[in-house]
Order: C-alpha cells, then sequence, then structure tokens
C-alpha cells in the first residue's frame, strides 16, 4: 500500500475548505485518502496511473513506450522509462491501443529526424523512480532523472492539463510527436500547426485495435513560443506547419521570471474547431483544475460508504470503485457531435455519447453497478449503442473510439439494455432497442448463421463454439424478456425457446459443456477438460471446459436438473474450486489467472459461478468460496488485481461481493446474497434514500450468515432485487464462524 503524502493530503484538505466541510474532523473521511492509482499497474491488471475524472474524456498518463501486454495501458509499474504523457488510455484491458497525443517536456534541442526502431532511440526518453511519483484521483505526478523537469498532470472532463517545472536557468523545451505509437496502434496521418504564439493544433489518424481512430487536438500553453523545430516523416520542414505520417515538434519558451510550464491539451473526434470548443476557459488554470477533479472523485466515491477497522480495506474498495468510474468515456464533445466509424458526423441529442464500451466484460457487474451509480450514464450508454447500431445494423460488441472492434464473444450490449429498461431506467426509445436487439441476433454474422440452423454452433464450424453458443443462448433469454415487457408474445417465445441452446452440449456423463459437431451426436473428441488453446483451434473463449461449463446464468434451476440435482451439481461445482491448477496445452491463455483450483478470477467468464451454490440449497458455500476470493485476489500493491481490470468489472466484482451482493444473471433484475465483508456498507442512491447493509460480528473468521433481517423482519432469501433496494433500509446480517445450513433455503 502506497504512502498518501503531504501533498495529496494538502490538496485534500483545501477541497474540504472549499465544500464547506469541518476540517478539524479526521481527513480520512474523504474516501480519495484510501484510493491508490498503481494497484493493478503491476501484473496483469493493465491499468494505468494517470490523470482522468469520472467517465471523462481524456485519461492523460505517462507512456513506458513498450509494445508487449502487459504495457496494453502504456503503463507497466515494472518499468523505469517514461517515453512521454499521451491524452487516451485504455484501463485494464487484454489489447493495446490508443495513447494518443504524446507530449514530453525536455531541458534541450534533440534530434527528431532519427528513427526510433524502440523506444531506446527515442531521444526524449527518460528515467523515472517510483520513489519520486506519486498518483491520486485525478493528479499524477512524476520527476524525470534526465532532465531533471517535475511533470504534473491533471484533468477536468475535456481538458488534460500540464505543469513542467524546469530547474532554474534550463532550457524550457517541450516535443509533441503525433507518431508515436505502441503496441496495436500504427498512425497512418498526422498534422500539426502553430496557430500562434500560444497555440499548437493538429490531429492524428492512426489504425490499430480500432481501425478508423480520428483524434484531434489543440494546445494552449501559459507562455509564448520563442523556437519551433517542425519534422514530418523524419525530415525537418520550413514554415509553421507539417503534414505526413509521422510529424512532430519541438517548442523552446523563455525560462526567465517563472520554472514553471504549463499546457492545456483538448480533443475531438471530429475536428480541430471542436478541439477548441472543448478546451476549458482561460479561468481555470492547473490548481483550480486539480482541486475540482478532487471533488469530482469525492462525490463519485461517496455514493458508497464502507466502515471497516481495517484501512487495507477500504483501499482495496475504494480503489475498485474508482476503477469502475473511469470507464466507460465521453465521446461526445460540448456541441454534442461525435465521429462514428463510418466517417459520419452525428449530434448526440438530449445524452451523451461513450466509447470504451468493453462490452463482454462489463455486462457482468461493472453496467448493473452502474444501474446504482449512475443510472442516467446508463441511458446515455443505451443510446450511445443504439446510435453507433445504426452503422451496420447490428449492436455494438466492444466499442473503441466509436469503433466495432468485435473482440470476444456474444452481443452483450443486448443484457446492458435489458437490464436497463427492467430497472425502470428511462431515456431511451424502448421499442428502437428492442428492433435493435431482435436485428442483431437474427442476422448471419460471428456464427449465428450456424446457430439458427443447429439450434447451437457445431464445433466443426467454428472455433470457441461452446462459449459462443452459451453465451447466444443468454442473449436469447434477455431479448425474450425485453419482447415480453413490451407485449411482443411471439417473439418471446421465439427467443426463450433458443435460450435453451446450452441443452444441446450439455454433456450429462461428464458434466461439462462440450462441443457437438453438426451431426447433433458426436463430441470433439478427445476430451481434456484443463486444455487451454487460446482463440484457436477450441472450444472455449480464454479458458477451458471447468471454467466454461457454468455459463447458463438465466436458467439456473434448470442447468441444476440437467445435471441430476443438487447433490450432484454442488459435487461438481465443489470440484471446479478444489481441482488441481493444472492447465494443460502448448498454447495456453494468458487470460487464465487467479486459479482457485480450475476457477480463475482473474477472466470474467468465471465470476458469476460461486454464487451458483445458492440456487442448489446450500448457500453457506457461496458465502465461503466468495469470502476466499475476496480475499485471496485482491490486495493494495501493483499486483492487486489477479487478471486484466477489463474497463471495471474486475472491480465491480469487488465492490458488489464485498458488500454481499451480486448480479449472478446481470439482467434479471435481482442480486444474489453472498459474504459481507464489511461491518456497514451504505449505498446513497441517485432517488435520495439509503440503502444498508449491515454485518454483526463480521471478521476473518466469521463470514457465514446466521440470520438476516430486512427493515426488522426475518429475511431468508438469497437475492434481493434491485427494487427492493432503491425503496432503502437495513439489510442487517448477523454472522458467525460455522455455517447455517437452514438459512436461505426458503
Amino acid at each position: 500500500m502506497r504512502k498518501i503524502t503531504l501533498l495529496s493530503l494538502t490538496v485534500i484538505f483545501i477541497a474540504s475548505c472549499k465544500i464547506k466541510v469541518d476540517n478539524n474532523k479526521d481527513h480520512k473521511k474523504f474516501a480519495t485518502n484510501y484510493v491508490d492509482p498503481f494497484i493493478g499497474t503491476g501484473g496483469h491488471g493493465h491499468t494505468y496511473p494517470g490523470a482522468t475524472v469520472p467517465f471523462g474524456m481524456l485519461q492523460v498518463s505517462p507512456d513506458n513506450g513498450i509494445s508487449s501486454w502487459d504495457w496494453c495501458s502504456g503503463y507497466h509499474y515494472s518499468d523505469s522509462i517514461v517515453s512521454g504523457f499521451s491524452h487516451l488510455h485504455l484501463s485494464g484491458t487484454g489489447i493495446g491501443d490508443l495513447a494518443d497525443i504524446l507530449f514530453m517536456p525536455t531541458n534541450k534541442k534533440l534530434d527528431l529526424t532519427a528513427k526510433a526502431a524502440s523506444r531506446d532511440f527515442l531521444p526524449y526518453k527518460s528515467k523515472y523512480s517510483h520513489v519520486n511519483e506519486k498518483a491520486v484521483p485525478g493528479y499524477y505526478q512524476v520527476f524525470l532523472e534526465d532532465p531533471k523537469i517535475n511533470v504534473e498532470l491533471t484533468s477536468t472532463q475535456r481538458t488534460a492539463y500540464h505543469k513542467y517545472t524546469y530547474n532554474t536557468n534550463d532550457t524550457q523545451s517541450v516535443v509533441v510527436d503525433l507518431g508515436f505509437a505502441i503496441n496495436w496502434d500504427k498512425a497512418l496521418k498526422t498534422a500539426i500547426k502553430i496557430e500562434d504564439a500560444n497555440t499548437i493544433s493538429g490531429y492524428r489518424y492512426s489504425t490499430g485495435w480500432a481501425k478508423n481512430q480520428k483524434v484531434y487536438f489543440v494546445a494552449k500553453f501559459s507562455k509564448p513560443i520563442t523556437e519551433s523545430i517542425i519534422t514530418a516523416d523524419k525530415k525537418v520542414v520550413s514554415g509553421s506547419n507539417a503534414e505526413g505520417e509521422n510529424t512532430a515538434l519541438q517548442l523552446f519558451f523563455d525560462s526567465k521570471n517563472s520554472k514553471e510550464l504549463g499546457v492545456k491539451v483538448a480533443l475531438s473526434s471530429v475536428s480541430v474547431e471542436n478541439a477548441k470548443g472543448n478546451l476549458d476557459a482561460e479561468s481555470q488554470n492547473f490548481e483550480k483544475a486539480k482541486s475540482d477533479a478532487t471533488l469530482d472523485w469525492n462525490k463519485a466515491l461517496s455514493k458508497i460508504t464502507v466502515e471497516t477497522p481495517i484501512d487495507s480495506l477500504k483501499t482495496i474498495f475504494y480503489t475498485a470503485l474508482y476503477h469502475a468510474q473511469v470507464a466507460p468515456v465521453m465521446y461526445s464533445d460540448k456541441n454534442g457531435q461525435f465521429r462514428r466509424e463510418d466517417d459520419k458526423i452525428i449530434t448526440a441529442k438530449d445524452y451523451t455519447a461513450y466509447s470504451t464500451l468493453s462490452l463482454w466484460d462489463a455486462f457482468r457487474a461493472e453496467n448493473p453497478l452502474l444501474t446504482i451509480l449512475e443510472p442516467t450514464k446508463v441511458s446515455d450508454l443505451v443510446n450511445s449503442m443504439l446510435a453507433y447500431y445504426e452503422t451496420k445494423k447490428i449492436l455494438p460488441v466492444w466499442t473503441l473510439y466509436a469503433n466495432e472492434t468485435n473482440t470476444m464473444t456474444g452481443y452483450h450490449s443486448i443484457p446492458v439494455i435489458v437490464d436497463a429498461y427492467m430497472k425502470g431506467i428511462k431515456g431511451f426509445d424502448a421499442e428502437k432497442a428492442f428492433e435493435a436487439m431482435k436485428a442483431t441476433m437474427m442476422q448471419d454474422e460471428r456464427g449465428l448463421n450456424f446457430y439458427k440452423k443447429y439450434g447451437y454452433i457445431p464445433y466443426n464450424l467454428l472455433d470457441e463454439s461452446v462459449t459462443i453458443t452459451l453465451e447466444y443462448a443468454y442473449d436469447d433469454w434477455c431479448v425474450a424478456q425485453m419482447a415480453k415487457a413490451l407485449g411482443k408474445q411471439a417473439d418471446y417465445e421465439f427467443f426463450s425457446k433458443r435460450s435453451k441452446a446450452y441443452e444441446y452440449l450439455f454433456d450429462a456423463k461428464s458434466g461439462f459443456m462440450r462441443g457437438k459437431s453438426e451431426d447433433g451426436k458426436s463430441w470433439n473428441e478427445p476430451f481434456d477438460p484443463k486444455h487451454s488453446n487460446h482463440r484457436e483451434h477450441t472450444d472455449y473463449t480464454e479458458g477451458n471446459a471447468w471454467q466454461h461449463s457454468w455459463f447458463v446464468p438465466h436458467s439456473v434451476d434448470d442447468f441444476i436438473k440437467l445435471h441430476g440435482g443438487n447433490d450432484i451439481f454442488t459435487k461438481r461445482l465443489e470440484q471446479l474450486f478444489t481441482e488441481s491448477s493444472e492447465i494443460t496445452g502448448n498454447n495456453v491463455s494468458a487470460d487464465i489467472s487467479g486459479l482457485i483450483g480450475q476457477y480463475a478470477h482473474g477472466n470474467e467468464p468465471s465470476h458469476h459461478i460461486a454464487y451458483m451454490f445458492n440456487h442448489a440449497k446450500q448457500p453457506w458455500r457461496t458465502q465461503y468460496w466468495v469470502r476466499h476470493i475476496l480475499d485471496t485476489q485482491y490486495n493494495t500493491t501493483a499486483n492487486g488485481l489477479s487478471g486484466n481490470e477489463d474497463c471495471g468489472q474486475m472491480s465491480a466484482w469487488y465492490v458488489f461481493s464485498s458488500m454481499g451482493l451480486y448480479p449472478m444473471n446481470p439482467a434479471s433484475g435481482e442480486y444474489e446474497i453472498g459474504s459481507p465483508i464489511f461491518e456497514k456498507s451504505t449505498l446513497n442512491l441517485p432517488n435520495g434514500k439509503t440503502f444498508v447493509i449491515e454485518a454483526e460480528n463480521v471478521s476473518d473468521k466469521n463470514f457465514y450468515i446466521q440470520s438476516a433481517t430486512l427493515n426488522g423482519k426475518a429475511f431468508t432469501k438469497t437475492a434481493i432485487s434491485h427494487q427492493e433496494i432503491l425503496k432503502g433500509g437495513v439489510l442487517h446480517f448477523v454472522m458467525g464462524a460455522q455455517p447455517n445450513q437452514n438459512w436461505g433455503l426458503n
């Protein structure tokens, strides 16, 4: 756990004065004090430590300059070199992109014409040490050891702020490199222009994970530019502007009067003019932006308060709550405009458009969490997905900078829409949403042609057939629920029937979901439930049969019957957690991590599984394994996440589960009861009410529920509805060291 610095505490103290809080009280009441943005920047967490605000358009953060899986966010805690500070980053993904519009301060004239095959040849790179590096929500600082420059970063919703502090009388210079690229990203066309003594602008078109990404920018410096050197495709050009595949410039500023140089940067997907419109007003400065970011994060993090004498648990919780609110990201400009994948500029009317929609991950817990924290933003997300639907008449799979990446399986925009509608979230056209869902599930792409023909996807016709079939079955169930709610009986019956596709693939003898050929009889042989082959020549996505045989969240009771009843089901489910953790194969997926037996918490397909004991009349096993996962898969170090953060999903699991709840079926409107880790958790709901979860006698040994009451009345269910939570009240648990095998059976 990193120490909170005096500087950070000073910022929060100042913020407390501004919001008229009694500053004689313990400053630790501010949730931002418990957030450590470095959690997840090590291991395979793939998070970034830089500055952003809740769901902000910009993520200004350091880039190490390495192209590798563990540098998908641009940064990894194991590194000690920084190549610069760019303005767009991904939080916890398994594919790397963005890192657009790189700025780097320096104190000498550099040769920008030399070709750099790797970061080793970048003339502006610098060493740094974690000893001289700090990060709190909305603020990042690092000391560059080579030029001896202190860098500070902060952000508002659409403007990033840099502050560079040079040594006295040192050359004050900044490099802007639009050709800089890491991981999957590659610049195609860039342009840069010096507009006036304090302003530069330009654009960067690139391809990568997002095949058609166009970023426009404007930057205003606090001092006039005294000299400039501009390059295009590694050649110095004359004048005040340049175009090329790779453009860059070095700017120089007067070092007299002040050691500090400030710059404000705004972006747009539409145009330089829109970037200028996104730029904060002249009156907004670095310190004001930093203070506002602190206030924004305190407000966002105060939506849930937890009480425990264990500070490390608060650090894990509030960091998780922080990571759950950095994505998805704002995409539309102040005037509402944004660019779609087909280059059409449209205007978001009565909503804000969002991108970075990691739907395969986030539909499970991240989006259900947002229905509690930010229901208005959920409506915006639905409208954003419907806008993307207009491009190809198919709902999005994984949207990055409004580009469809088609990454991962299923169409899990569907459960996000249904979850919102069933929870009463308004602000989008339900009929249009249903049209989009039905059209998506009735088209022929991504194996749906086989799914419609056979009722499942034969393994010999498409890789990852088992995972895809199970996920389409769930999506079908979601469409059916929306059809029923809208009075579309024929559609309800059609999609309900198709949602039983899992029955085709269940092998009662082994208890696993298995690949089946198009003859409807033959299994894929030989069969090894521990075998993994990453994304090719496999029946399972980023996993094996042990991890993927449990995805029937919409019909758990029928699934248990397929196994032969509660006893057989729970025996097999228990074996998942106690089996040896050996994974076989020559191309094992790196995403299989956080292993407890064959349960892999480091990847999303496992996230709902521990809660299935509730449906098999053994809720104490859910309580045991959920607490074991909470205790072993999260910590306060840089390696504090057992797998990719995946845009908030890994953290949302912790937020829910640590309070004692989890949306096992994310579109059901219900939360399964697990094992609360805090003495008290308070949800400060958007409707002004509070819902309190109390865990009397809870400790590291007392994690079994002995009894429960809801608003003073006996509560014996293993699930609670979203609507019950919105009414407010108190859910009180009495915890003990031994399981009460009678609780939760009614």
